[in-house]
């Protein structure tokens, strides 16, 4: 069963208690990787509290990662929003899913230099495949499709080695048409190479919830009776890229996320310790009969700073 972390939510318990036991876990770890949406912010909000907890944790010596699921920004633009909600962050301390999946295709699957990929998804896919030399296109957002005859312009192209598939908040049925062509007729017929960022259901925002590149993918997997490769958590992708640049301990580090699936799971098949805060997307509830079970429960990432006057 996981730890709950008592914090001054709990007015049981001596604030002395809560502290120190807060202090405990603080110590245990010298890396802290968190998930930013449910975890650091909700859409263009910051919670309350975090970037001083943030500050506070670099300021006890402790290194701190962001890796999110969220492929609609580059790991620069990422950099921007933090400043923006007063958060101190580098881009080398940012891993997205849309780097990972840049990542990826060019040190995993090698995607020939000749070959350019297919992009459903904003613009941080592109941003990052264009900072690694990767060519990228997609399909102009603001032109409806009318007639079937118009299907006819969306065919094969051997040039088009991957398509990728992220968050796109302008999905059309043309770019599920032009995309299926490539991932089912290119290459002799055995498709074009087919990566999605992550396989999230949905995500949070302003206090509710979207669909996210799960239900995007949904589609495509539909038609194409396959799956995708999947470069965002909780594939260990963007793990090992961590580890590998920044030459971690895996045993003195811990994920922190918002949901089980994803961020529990990650740190999970990763062997590193694992904290589920409560401020995004599951609750104490989803952990009944739930296989994925993290280390630590606490309300909020702002609870862990109660350790500060212990």
């Amino acid at each position: 069963m996981p730890k709950i972390l008592k914090t001054s939510l709990d007015s049981t318990l001596p604030a002395s208690f809560e502290r120190a036991e807060i202090k405990t876990f603080v110590e245990s770890y010298d890396n802290f990787l968190f998930d930013c949406d449910g975890v650091l912010w909700l859409g263009s909000e910051v919670i309350p509290g975090i970037p001083a907890t943030l500050d506070w944790l670099r300021s006890m010596g402790k290194r701190v990662f962001f890796v999110t699921n969220n492929s609609t920004k580059s790991r620069q633009q990422y950099a921007e929003k933090f400043s923006k909600l007063g958060i101190h962050a580098s881009p080398e301390e940012i891993f997205s899913s849309a780097y990972a999946a840049a990542v990826y295709i060019k040190e995993v699957a090698q995607l020939p230099k000749d070959k350019k990929v297919f992009v459903i998804g904003m613009d941080g896919i592109r941003n990052e495949l264009d900072n690694i030399g990767i060519e990228n296109f997609s399909l102009q957002d603001d032109k409806p499709l009318f007639e079937d005859s118009d299907l006819s312009q969306y065919k094969p192209d051997d040039q088009v080695g991957a398509v990728v598939v992220g968050l796109d908040r302008n999905i059309s049925y043309r770019k599920y048409a032009q995309a299926y062509q490539y991932l089912r007729y290119n290459n002799g017929g055995k498709g074009a190479l087919f990566v999605a960022t992550n396989a999230d259901s949905t995500f949070p925002m302003s206090g509710t919830m979207y669909p996210g590149t799960g239900a995007i993918l949904a589609p495509l997997i539909t038609a194409l009776d396959r799956k995708p490769i999947v470069t965002g958590k909780p594939s260990l992708n963007m793990l090992e890229a961590v580890f590998a640049q920044h030459k971690i301990d895996p045993s003195r580090t811990c994920m922190v996320g918002d949901r089980l699936n994803t961020d529990i799971q990650f740190g999970l098949q990763g062997g590193i310790g694992t904290l589920l805060v409560l401020t995004g997307v599951n609750q104490l509830k989803d952990l009944e009969g739930s296989s994925i079970q993290p280390s630590f429960i606490i309300p909020g990432l702002v609870n862990l700073s109660e350790a500060k006057d212990q």
